[in-house]
């Protein structure tokens, strides 16, 4: 049974004279216990809800709608369920004092994994679990492997759970689409234990649809955690030409690279990106794989359409970007005659390797931006911001910052065309 906290206006539930205060407690006869099983069932055409009124009484409710027609009731989100493991890379563990409370949850929940695509061990799952993804066809999942050994995944994950490989057969088998990813910590789960993991998940293509190899993120917080570190140079160059084998012999089989290097190797080995059509169709973007040369291939038809522009602004990024960022608002710069000051933030607040742009404070732009040339706007990518609201990492607001600078500051995609975007609207 679910709670029904607001009934939208116009709404097919507005017509049935559902009101907030009820409570849904089955549809089609099958009971609806969270927003999942309420998002899952609502899709059909006809529904049949058990509706229980504010004063108790039963109500049985029959109509037909289209498939993708919403019923107009909003219903509590799930807490999520909490992260038993203990991995030695846990950028939780790391994050240092004064962030959003929401950022020191530890959440692995396979329900998450299948509404947002975040990514999950399976750890924690039990058999009522597979079997109600089996049931409602949670696909595709995300799913953070990391290694197929078992022993070396216990290693990396602080503790015991289903075997992997056994668990993504089941759940394959079943017809359930998974996006996998491997967080490589060298030393522990590269060379032939990388090899064989990225092996054993190309296996089960093409139910694992993808795969991701992500650099380990190690910020400068780990006082009383594992030693790690991150690769070498000579080490990624090798990761990304052990990865190229690979991606060749598995386009000539079935004609998908399948396995993809994040963003981050190619630039600690100074090696360039491939060309963008390498990247298919970006399914593991989020990750960090391919941003930049999406960005790159965009930044050339902004150009393209950028007419002249008299205005001065500043926009910020993250070291790990700075170099295509610089090119790409130079570029601009020279097409439009905007006078655009690109601000490169270093990270002290994280501390350690952390160069993202996603990553960087509200209180580090602050510092590093005071006295220095800002035009009459700040641009700020949106990525840095919490997604719907103006809050930093660090709960520094957007108006805060404008402040403290003394200087309008507005939100941007974090893309070409929204650096772009602000500059004409300015």
């Amino acid at each position: 049974m679910l709670e029904i906290v607001d009934v939208f206006q116009g709404s097919i539930a507005e017509e049935l004279e559902i009101t907030s205060g009820d409570a849904l407690v089955s549809i089609n006869g099958q009971p609806v216990q969270d927003l999942l099983d309420y998002l899952i069932l609502a899709r059909g055409e006809e529904l049949c809800l058990e509706i229980r009124k504010a004063d108790g009484e039963v109500w049985e409710l029959e109509f037909e709608k289209d498939a993708d027609e919403p019923l107009g009731i909003d219903v509590p989100h799930p807490e999520p369920a909490e992260c038993g493991n203990n991995c030695i890379f846990c950028f939780v563990h790391q994050l240092p004092g004064g962030m959003r409370k929401t950022l020191y949850v530890k959440d692995e929940d396979y329900r998450f994994s299948f509404l947002y695509g975040s990514y999950v061990t399976l750890t924690n799952v039990d058999e009522g679990d597979i079997e109600r993804i089996i049931d409602q066809r949670l696909s595709p999942l995300y799913v953070s492997v990391h290694a197929t050994d078992e022993e070396i995944r216990r290693r990396l994950i602080g503790r015991s759970g289903p075997p992997i490989l056994q668990l993504l057969q089941r759940l394959t088998t079943a017809g359930i689409q998974i996006h996998s990813q491997i967080v490589v910590c060298p030393g522990v789960n590269d060379g032939e234990i990388l090899a064989r993991t990225i092996e054993d998940l190309y296996g089960l293509h093409p139910q694992v649809l993808s795969l991701a190899i992500v650099p380990v993120g190690l910020t400068g917080h780990r006082q009383g955690l594992p030693a790690l570190r991150v690769p070498t140079e000579n080490e990624a160059r090798e990761l990304i030409e052990t990865v190229q084998g690979f991606q060749e012999r598995y386009f000539k089989e079935c004609g998908t690279r399948f396995v993809f290097v994040a963003d981050e190797y190619y630039l600690k080995a100074g090696v360039d990106f491939p060309d963008v059509d390498s990247y298919e169709n970006f399914s593991q973007i989020e990750n960090g794989v391919g941003l930049l040369p999406l960005f790159r291939d965009e930044a050339d038809f902004v150009i393209e359409e950028a007419g002249p522009l008299d205005v001065e602004v500043s926009t910020v990024t993250g070291e790990s970007a700075a170099v295509e960022i610089s090119s790409f608002v130079s570029r601009l710069a020279g097409k439009t005659g905007a006078r655009i000051h690109l601000h490169v933030i270093e990270n002290r607040f994280f501390g350690g390797q952390v160069t993202v742009t996603g990553l960087i404070s509200g209180q580090d732009i602050i510092d590093q931006l005071k006295g220095r040339p800002l035009g009459s706007l700040l641009l700020i990518p949106d990525v840095m911001l919490k997604e719907g609201e103006d809050v930093f990492l660090d709960d520094l607001t957007l108006g805060e910052l404008e402040t403290a600078l003394g200087v309008r500051a507005r939100k941007v995609d974090t893309s070409p065309w929204g650096l772009l975007d602000g500059l004409e609207e300015d």
